[in-house]
């Protein structure tokens, strides 16, 4: 895994918008079908906006029709981690960077999507940075 990275409440104010800062750093949610890579289909590597840590990869995005960028796995399994979330009045599981411990979305299991984890990792598209791959 990567040097962990730790910046004061104020470090990360200053270098996130304040839309970053409430859905990376307050576990906020983007609003549905609003998101940039929503329905992106370009192929590359999803970076953690926040620290830059490798997440996902395109060729595990699916069309989940959820509103928010879905993979079925992570890029490397120490790339996120997982924390229990109780809000919002049901059990779910937050996803973050292990990195920084941004908040990047929830994953769900066994939806049923035709997928080879039957995992959705909801993740929000302001949680990401998208890097095409280099075209030769």
């Amino acid at each position: 895994m990567s040097q962990q990275v730790q910046k004061t409440d104020a470090e990360w104010r200053k270098t996130l918008t304040r839309e970053e800062y409430a859905v990376l750093r307050k576990a906020a949610t983007e609003r549905p079908f609003t998101g940039e890579y929503v329905d992106t289909k370009t192929e590359g590597v999803y970076r953690c906006r926040a620290c830059g840590t490798e997440l996902f990869r395109s060729d595990t995005k699916f069309e989940s029709h959820c509103g928010w960028p879905s993979f079925y796995s992570p890029l490397a399994g120490d790339a996120v981690e997982y924390v229990d979330d109780s809000s919002m009045g049901m059990v779910r599981t937050e996803v973050r960077c292990a990195t920084c411990q941004s908040h990047l979305g929830h994953l769900f299991k066994g939806e049923g999507y035709p997928t080879p984890t039957d995992e959705r990792f909801c993740i929000n598209s302001i949680a990401l940075t998208l890097e095409p791959d280099e075209q030769g």
